[in-house]
């Protein structure tokens, strides 16, 4: 028998928390093709939902789906969103909350391990540990910067 996920109860408890410190319970949600949310509030193919008593009506939150209705620009819609999609919940006023580890694409992680190396690069092997270039500099660290428009 396979050990259940403890995100569904996180998710729950955060949400209880908040509701009795009076703060507001955000969800944070990667959008896949299985999430039911209003399109035109993703970014990046994510998106943060204000999952308040107040901002919700019919909150569910079983250990498969968070489920509910929301106004969204005024408008009125449902909103399904499976509990593998959940990447974080924390309160909106402290940022104290839990994230979550998202699973990569299979098909994109296979691509990015079998990918060969750019023509550039120079083999690890080659030179000793910590020497850096061979005249003498450390080598450049790639940014981990990255830059978005």
């Amino acid at each position: 028998m396979s050990e259940q996920s403890a995100k569904p109860y996180l998710v729950r408890a955060i949400c209880e928390w908040c509701a009795d410190n009076s703060l507001t319970p955000f969800l944070a949600v990667k959008v896949d093709a299985r999430t039911r949310v209003p399109a035109a509030f993703v970014k990046n193919g994510e998106i943060v939902l204000n999952i308040s008593a107040t901002a919700t009506r019919r909150l569910t939150i079983d250990n498969d789906w968070v489920q509910f209705n929301a106004r969204f620009s005024g408008a009125s819609q449902e909103v399904s969103v499976p509990m593998a999609a959940v990447s974080g919940v924390f309160a909106k006023e402290t940022g104290y909350g839990f994230a979550f580890a998202m699973p990569k694409d299979p098909a994109a992680s296979l691509t990015e391990a079998t990918a060969p190396p750019p023509p550039d690069a120079e083999p690890a092997a080659s030179e000793e540990l910590g020497s850096g270039k061979r005249d003498g500099r450390p080598k450049a660290r790639p940014s981990h910067l990255q830059v978005i428009k």
